[in-house]
This record gives structure tokens, sequence and C-alpha cells, in this order.
């Protein structure tokens, strides 16, 4: 099984892209609307095959759907792994990307930093601590 495609419910997809692609480095894989139907956009990381789906708030008209799947910022949390948290930190935070807190926080198992897409939609920078013989975790960790 490969996931291929998440949803982020944006309030509007031409903003969303910009931001997708020109704060965050992504690249815009599909971008379509068949007659009558919402217009299908998604973005990813270059160089990899999962694709964000950038749904526009209200445009399906599907009864089946929950109600969060029509509001931005509702119900969803992405979690991106970076090689260097402070380094990505200080660059999206130079392009304007909104940050909770002033500085990555550092956690046992390394650094992370949560931040908030135009659209209210939460993601997190996370970077895993390499291990060291001197941390206790790495002593117990297999190693492949």
């Amino acid at each position: 099984m490969l996931l291929t495609h998440v949803t982020i419910v944006v309030k509007d997809q031409n903003a969303a892209l910009e931001f997708y692609t020109k704060k965050m480095g992504f690249e815009k894989k599909t971008d379509y609307q068949n007659p009558g139907q919402p217009r299908w956009l998604t973005v990813g990381p270059k160089g990899q095959p999962i694709e964000m789906v950038l749904w526009q708030a209200g445009a399906s008209s599907d009864p089946r759907l929950p109600a969060s799947h029509e509001m931005p910022g509702i119900g969803t949390r992405w979690v991106l792994e970076v090689d260097d948290c402070r380094k990505i930190f200080a660059d999206l935070k130079g392009k304007g990307v909104r940050f909770k807190d002033e500085q990555p926080r550092e956690e046992g198992w390394g650094f992370a930093a949560d931040m908030l897409d135009p659209d209210g939609n939460p993601f997190t920078i996370h970077e895993t601590r390499k291990p060291s013989a001197t941390t206790d975790w790495a002593k117990t960790t297999k190693k492949p």
C-alpha cells in the first residue's frame, strides 16, 4: 500500500499554491478542472510521490463528506521531517511563514517548530537527533 494523496482545505487555491511553491519550495504536480467539477490542484515535495490536494473550501456538494472537509484549519496536522530544523525555520520565517514560537524547541529526540499555512492549517517541521554513543535511547535502538 502506498499513500499518494492527502487533502488540505484552503480558502483560496491560488494563494495556497503560491505559499506552498514559493515559500515551502514544493512543486505543483497537478492542476486541472473538468466542466462542472471543482479544480483539482496538488503540490508536493520535489522528488517525492506524495501529493497534497489543495481543496477549495466549499467546493463540494457531496452530503457524504464531513463538514470539516469544507473548513480550513480543521482536523489535520502534517509533520515534515527535515535535516536541519533551525536552518529551515530561519529560512521559512524570513519568507514570512507564521510560527507558534520564536525559535524551534529542543526535545530529547531532536528539534521541532510548529507553523501555520495562510489558512491556519498546522504543520510541524521536525528534525530527529542523530543517535550517538552518549544518548541513552541510542543504546537501545537497533541499527539497520
